[in-house]
């Protein structure tokens, strides 16, 4: 069956790569290399993705802590008001 591009049963030219272009892995790379390389690879892999990270401003860093210390203090008096509660239940129901 053939179409305007060519055959479907048969791959395309292009497509084709020669037997002694095609590249075989022995390993790859991390054989090549002994494990202190690796390790430093790892580490400035490591700072590189540090340097990509975004740090916020001294003014974001303190609302950012300010709004989530407000918001732990609001859910411990919720949680202290609802065990305060069930607790006062409990003593009413068993006596």
């Amino acid at each position: 069956m053939s179409d305007a591009v060519g055959s479907l049963d048969t791959p395309d030219a292009q497509d084709e790569v020669p037997e002694s272009r095609k590249k075989t892995r022995k390993g790859g790379k991390r054989a090549k290399k002994g494990p202190l390389k690796r390790l430093a690879l790892f580490y400035r892999q490591i700072v590189a993705e540090l340097r990509k990270v975004v740090w916020p401003t001294r003014t974001q860093l303190t609302r950012y802590t300010t709004v989530v210390i407000i918001f732990v203090v609001v859910m411990i008096g919720l949680v202290t008001v609802i065990d305060y509660g069930l607790d006062h239940a409990a003593k009413y129901v068993f006596g």
